[in-house]
């Protein structure tokens, strides 16, 4: 699949004056041009708003949303960190970073909602519930998912691994067993991990089955995956907004748990003796009923 920016380069020589310095500052700053409006990027190149709509009409987009849209997804893999942290500029006071950033995250549930594949999660379902053993993979900004998921896991499941982000050699002695039966839950969004994809590539190898949680097709991540689950991800700045993401694994969670009824009990059974035992959590004051008998 071609990125906005390869097309770009790759038209740009045939096209008028005018669209042919929209595409060299939008290669020179794409960071910058893929926050910009139709208007200010216009401005910023020295040609009207309308010559920037056809710009991205030449270039096969519906109009400048539809080409804005594909250049951020297509920037969430290429920006470095320092180039993120520059995305803040856009934002003019912490109000409307507090707005902007909510506001972005309640758009990446829904469109996760109207286009997640039901028979997809419905197979990752099966899959988990019937595979001999269970690996659970994300590193860097991923690692709260992977890890968030893996302890409720193992209150569904007796077999439950969390393959944890050391060295390389250390990583690959964590799923050396693997094999058919097993199942790999690889976990990561833009920039991807290439630790995740290269294990996720070697559990293929091996007979296991594969699961990908992601944000979209025809990408690193779902090169050696048997089943394919998306939720969007957007980049506001150098922080990853993942609430799409852990909605998706709280859906699975608890479909897992449907399924896993009797188990789940007994087990948050047992975890309540031990933690009221140790004292775990905190249960408040001891209060004192009218009979002065201790609740």
């Amino acid at each position: 699949m071609t990125g906005t920016l390869e097309l770009i380069e790759r038209e740009v020589s045939k096209m008028s004056k005018g669209h042919k310095a929209i595409g060299n500052f939008i290669l020179e700053s794409y960071d910058k041009a893929a926050y910009m409006t139709a208007a200010k990027l216009g401005e910023e190149v020295g040609v009207s708003e309308s010559t920037v709509v056809r710009f991205t009409t030449e270039l096969g987009f519906a109009g400048y949303p539809e080409f804005q849209k594909a250049l951020q997804e297509d920037l969430k893999s290429k920006l470095t960190s320092v180039q993120r942290l520059g995305l803040t500029e856009k934002f003019e006071s912490d109000s409307e970073a507090l707005r902007s950033v909510v506001t972005q995250d309640i758009a990446n549930l829904r469109d996760s909602l109207n286009s997640i594949d039901e028979k997809e999660f419905d197979n990752a379902v099966q899959s988990i519930l019937g595979a001999r053993k269970i690996y659970i993979m994300g590193i860097r900004a991923s690692a709260p998912l992977s890890e968030f998921m893996h302890f409720y896991m193992t209150l569904l499941f007796d077999d439950v691994v969390l393959v944890r982000s050391t060295c390389t050699n250390e990583l690959f002695e964590q799923i050396m067993p693997i094999g058919e039966g097993d199942v790999m839950i690889g976990i990561s969004f833009p920039r991807y991990s290439a630790r995740t994809i290269n294990s996720m590539g070697y559990a293929k190898k091996k007979g296991a089955t594969i699961i990908a949680i992601t944000d979209k097709d025809d990408t690193a991540m779902t090169e050696y995956a048997d089943i394919k689950l998306f939720a969007k991800s957007s980049m506001a700045s150098f922080v990853d907004s993942l609430t799409a993401p852990l909605s998706l694994i709280n859906a699975l969670l608890v479909s897992l748990g449907m399924h896993r009824k009797e188990h789940i009990q007994s087990s948050l059974e047992s975890l309540e003796t031990l933690w009221s035992q140790y004292r775990v959590y905190d249960q408040g004051r001891d209060r004192k009923t009218d009979d002065g008998d201790i609740l």
